[in-house]
């Protein structure tokens, strides 16, 4: 069996539903530290949620520095009796393989690290450095992961010149897809207070939920932008109404409305509540009226196409087939926290089955991912 299928396999064996590690990083501090690697499995904490470790390893001390990120930990298997196989079982069949994580990503994961460990005994040491930064804490609420990981390694002086990080990226095959960016993530929720009273004597109440539908309406009333070169428009979703009133003779006192916005690069999320503010307080007349924003660290980011980007999309392209579509869809991930201290893409496995039940990705995946991360390498470090 190949070093990269071998990998994975251990890696999804290790039952690391976030926030456990149950193993995962230490074996890839193993492997990265008999390479050769400097390796540093830190863990940070902070009140009100878990301990979490995360591992950084770096081989080379020049630059430039080519940067791998990814993450072990892996959401929860729901019903276990529900899946093909033992959920981390590492099951081997039909040419799969099948477990929690092996998409989303410990796959991307064991890819480079076996692409990284080939290029170093083809080639020895490159003129530069390779580093790995792999997080414990990315499907949980990713407050003590990579960006306490990336603060506590710039302290010590790392500095990294371009990322990949190894989410999985493609919607069908290999080599469709890769992330340049991300849409940003914004939250708010809607209060109206009202009045209580007899619907046979409205007069004598205040209904909100005739004020919050208008002011619902008022947010989707016309598009936030027409999108941009590499972003679609920003959409915004109501995701629920609630009155909690069990009678229907009864105007209730209160209604409340919750709303997720996806935003590209026309936006930040101070203007984008500014607008929000200007669009309901148009027609608010005289509701009584709260709107809370949530905090976000989701920005819409873009790492704009050129040299970087090109030789990655040629990577794909020579042990594909493929040339792959520049993309910024899909949610949130670390890379809009990487994206900080360099330019990072994204491109991994198939994510047809991540998060779901019978999770499994094609053997012949992970090693096409190998041997495109291999040609990376190469390609990075030969200028």
């Amino acid at each position: 069996m190949s070093e990269a299928l071998d990998l994975c396999r251990a890696l999804i064996r290790c039952p690391s539903v976030t926030p456990a590690d149950a193993g995962a990083l230490g074996l890839i501090e193993r492997t990265l530290a008999q390479a050769g690697f400097e390796t540093h499995l830190v863990s940070f904490s902070q009140e009100g949620y878990p301990d979490t470790p995360n591992l950084y390893a770096r081989i080379g001390t020049g630059a430039p520095c080519l940067l791998f990120a990814g993450h072990t930990d892996v959401v929860p298997v729901g019903d276990a009796s529900a899946w093909r196989f033992d959920p981390f079982s590492a099951e081997l069949a039909e040419g799969m393989i099948w477990g929690r994580g092996a998409t989303d990503m410990k796959g991307g994961v064991a890819a480079s690290i076996a692409a990284a460990l080939a290029h170093l005994r083809a080639h020895g040491l490159p003129r530069g450095s390779i580093a790995f930064l792999i997080t414990g804490d990315e499907e949980g609420p990713a407050v003590n992961g990579t960006v306490k990981l990336l603060d506590w390694a710039q302290a010590r002086g790392e500095r990294f010149d371009h990322c990949i990080l190894g989410e999985p990226t493609n919607p069908d095959a290999l080599g469709d897809m890769i992330k340049i960016g991300r849409r940003g993530s914004l939250s708010g929720r809607l209060t109206v207070q009202g009045k209580q009273g007899h619907v046979g004597y409205p007069h004598l109440a205040d209904n909100p939920v005739h004020h919050i539908l208008r002011l619902c309406a008022a947010l989707l009333a016309s598009p936030l932008d027409g999108g941009t070169a590499h972003f679609d428009p920003s959409n915004l979703e109501i995701t629920t109404i609630d009155v909690g009133n069990p009678a229907v003779n009864v105007i209730p006192a209160q209604a409340k409305a919750a709303f997720n916005i996806r935003f590209n690069d026309l936006w930040t999320p101070q203007t984008l509540e500014a607008e929000l503010r200007k669009r309901l307080a148009a027609v608010a007349g005289a509701a009584n009226y709260t709107l809370d924003m949530a905090p976000t660290n989701a920005h819409a980011f873009l790492t704009q196409p050129g040299p970087f980007v090109d030789m990655v999309a040629r990577a794909v392209e020579a042990e594909t087939g493929r040339r792959p579509e520049l993309s910024t869809t899909g949610g949130t991930s670390d890379a809009r926290f990487i994206k900080n201290v360099c330019p990072v893409v994204e491109f991994g496995l198939v994510g047809k089955t991540m998060h779901a039940v019978d999770e499994h990705i094609a053997v012949a995946d992970l090693e096409g991912l190998t041997a495109i991360y291999g040609r990376v390498l190469r390609d990075y470090f030969a200028g």
